[in-house]
């Protein structure tokens, strides 16, 4: 059973003989690789942060192009079956804040196992962004770390981590250095939040009421830095 505050997404792989599934050949035998994912068990209403990244922390993210394909597949999958409060992809790790709602905990089928959606819609991000950065770079295998971390925030004691996340997340790029200003980093949600940019991916009208934000002060808040405390919590 994962933690009570942290959830996640595990992978392995499972041999089974005799499969009338895609199978590798080996003398006088043949198998079958399945993967299996671990439920992430969400609950509606509760905040998470989801996180991963590549291999022993290799490159995620090559091009500008890379960067909005996976967004892209985002809006395709995880957008509809949740409140997306933030996000910010690195070059090497993603990070997405999450309200689950109903259509969060709504069940599908991934082979022959019952996901919630939200774990559907990761696994269907991640394989789809495998294969095409498999193309691009003529390679072969995973791309992403086994296990997707999913933190729940709100259940950390009494406190709610949920404005610590959200302002840690944004900070990620100007905190490694790779901007100037938050608002410098293109591939993060600060930009449509703080009204430098009009993008839809978040719902910033849900997001600043669980925030208690507002247009007024979420540029200087955003610049706070973090109790290392906190942070802890986190991740």
């Amino acid at each position: 059973m994962p933690h009570p505050l942290r959830c996640g997404i595990s992978f392995y792989l499972n041999i089974t003989l005799k499969s009338n599934r895609t199978f590798l050949y080996f003398p006088k035998i043949h198998v079958t690789i399945n993967l299996y994912i671990v439920n992430m068990n969400l609950d509606i209403g509760n905040l998470y942060h989801i996180y991963n990244r590549g291999i022993n922390k290799q490159t995620l993210f090559y091009a500008s192009a890379n960067y909005l394909f996976f967004l892209k597949k985002v809006r395709l999958s995880l957008m509809p079956v949740c409140n997306m409060l933030c996000y910010t992809l690195m070059p090497n790790h993603f990070h997405i804040l999450i309200e689950a709602t109903e259509k969060s905990i709504e069940i599908k089928k991934s082979g022959n196992i019952e996901i919630q959606a939200v774990s559907y819609a990761i696994q269907q991000i991640q394989s789809s962004y495998t294969k095409a950065i498999n193309k691009q770079l003529k390679r072969t295998g995973s791309l992403f770390t086994q296990n997707v971390k999913c933190k729940l925030l709100n259940e950390c004691g009494s406190e709610n981590y949920g404005i610590a996340c959200f302002h840690y997340i944004h900070q990620n790029p100007w905190v490694a250095g790779l901007v100037k200003k938050i608002e410098d980093w293109e591939f993060s949600s600060f930009k449509d939040l703080a009204g430098f940019r009009n993008g839809t991916l978040v719902n910033k009208e849900r997001a600043f009421s669980l925030m208690e934000l507002t247009n007024e002060r979420i540029y200087k808040e955003s610049y706070t830095m973090i109790n290392p405390n906190k942070l802890k919590h986190l991740k």
